[in-house]
């Protein structure tokens, strides 16, 4: 694949070319395309994207945020058997060991054509001697940060104290409860189930989440108590920019808070992991507020966490689905870890604008500088698009550098391209580096649109699959013409065939 990444001047041609285009032809050009997709095969969420794509290009989009559902439970009763089956894939390790669980506890689950996130709270290893008050407050926030609940009990054990002693925390929530018999896997068993009207729950739905016994008509229940947009997840519109600082435990991020705001307003320990819950604050630096959120540090083995680091970790999932950027901070004396890798990596699956804080820059000296470089040049060379910020946190040190790196980074993410301008670039880059032959065939771009922005997402349809080393080139062109500094890209492709006559 050919590379300009060594002629600039290739790219600066490309751009004054892009450029002269008037933007009524290139709109003429990209409608003279959008029609050649006529004689082809497109599916009804094609002809829904191509008309969205003619829609009012300054009007900003939010894709309403999804229902969330949470399931609750004691140890071993099923809970990831259960969440298996509602995605249809096996996701959730299922073991008959109490409290095994995953890295990830956020789903994004679909059925009968609504999609809704789908939230596990398995992820703990029960103790002995605190399990009622760790199942409670694992429940607690799991309820917290939901617009339903699905309490799972297993019918052929009955109830136990545990979940009695969860029940009286549901039953103070004012979120909707469905009250799950799990292992019910034939007809004999329905009398266990029929038992659980004693929790005070209402209904119980006898399910076998093993067989998928029941899970249908549970699912369709789900779907009539869940909002069509989440309540808990609700996007904001308007007001202060909300910013999600990120980072394992102990790299600075409460104090990168509090010089932020001026005063003391998180805990600051040398403990590693002393802050548990996000706390939002507005934030006033250099004349513009923002709203920043603290978020516990992500540990590296979020599976043998106890609860209460466990829903650090979810929070943190949680506040950065709130956010509309993080900043990830690294501190600079240590050498970037995998840990690091995986939280930049959570940015990047999110879809929120990304900022690089490095801090403890105060304590750098020569020799590790020199390792630093070579590490952020080795690691983390796949958002070297991300703005760069060399701060200290305790001491202030360039903090005020952060307000234009948050700005560029969400400005980008904003950002909306000209159906017409974006045509123009895949006329150019196809024309001068086209697809390599495949199996004796040429792949060709029929048509191209941004199909979102808040991340900029494009959608390519396309005569055949294209090589993900040739998406990669179109995105590199789509970062060095207009920018996209601090914002994932994502393009995407619809491979469709020509209509039979």
């Amino acid at each position: 694949m050919p590379d300009n990444d060594d002629f600039p001047e290739l790219d600066e041609q490309l751009a004054e070319r892009l450029a002269s285009i008037p933007e009524d032809e290139a709109a003429i050009r990209a409608n003279a395309l959008r029609a050649g997709l006529s004689e082809y095969e497109l599916e009804d969420e094609d002809i829904d994207l191509l008309e969205a794509s003619e829609l009012d290009l300054d009007e900003i989009t939010y894709l309403p945020a999804l229902p969330v559902l949470a399931i609750v439970g004691r140890p071993n009763v099923g809970k990831s058997a259960l969440v298996n089956r509602i995605l249809g894939r096996r996701e959730a390790v299922v073991e008959d060991t109490p409290g095994v669980t995953r890295d990830r506890v956020t789903y994004k689950a679909e059925w009968n054509e609504r999609r809704f996130t789908l939230v596990d709270t398995g992820g703990w290893e029960p103790d002995a001697r605190g399990i009622d008050a760790s199942v409670a407050a694992q429940a607690e926030v799991a309820v917290d940060l939901a617009d339903a609940v699905l309490f799972v009990v297993d019918a052929n054990v009955g109830a136990t104290s545990t979940d009695e002693h969860v029940v009286r925390m549901l039953r103070q929530a004012k979120r909707p409860v469905i009250l799950v018999a799990n292992k019910v896997d034939d007809m004999r068993q329905e009398p266990n189930a029929a038992e659980l009207w004693s929790l005070g729950l209402g209904q119980p739905w006898p399910v076998s989440a093993l067989h998928g016994r029941g899970v249908a008509d549970l699912l369709d229940h789900a779907l009539e108590v869940l909002p069509e947009v989440s309540a808990v997840a609700k996007e904001e519109v308007g007001g202060p920019r909300r910013v999600a600082i990120l980072g394992r435990p102990n790299v600075g991020k409460s104090s990168l808070l509090n010089k932020a705001a001026g005063e003391e307003r998180v805990v600051v320990n040398d403990l590693a992991g002393t802050t548990r819950d996000p706390v939002d604050e507005q934030v006033e630096i250099a004349g513009k507020v923002w709203r920043f959120v603290d978020t516990a540090g992500i540990r590296r083995r979020v599976n043998l966490s106890q609860g209460a680091d466990f829903y650090a970790s979810l929070r943190t999932s949680a506040a950065l689905e709130k956010a509309e950027v993080a900043v990830v901070v690294l501190d600079v004396t240590e050498p970037i870890s995998v840990q690091d890798l995986k939280i930049i990596d959570l940015v990047l699956e999110a879809g929120r604008a990304l900022v690089l804080a490095y801090n403890k820059w105060d304590l750098l000296d020569d020799e590790r500088r020199v390792y630093l470089e070579r590490e952020i040049e080795q690691d983390l060379a796949h958002v070297a698009w991300a703005p760069r910020v060399n701060i200290s946190a305790k001491t202030g040190r360039h903090l005020e550098k952060l307000v234009p790196a948050l700005e560029t980074a969400l400005d980008s993410w904003d950002t909306r391209i000209p159906t017409g301008k974006f045509n123009a670039l895949l006329a150019e880059l196809t024309a001068e580096h086209p697809h390599p032959v495949r199996g004796g065939k040429q792949p060709r771009i029929l048509f191209g649109t941004q199909a979102a922005n808040r991340p900029p997402t494009f959608v390519l349809f396309t005569t055949g699959f294209l090589d993900p080393q040739y998406r990669r080139f179109i995105t590199r062109r789509l970062r060095e013409i207009f920018g996209f500094e601090g914002t994932p890209i994502n393009v995407n492709m619809r491979v469709r065939e020509r209509r039979k006559r």
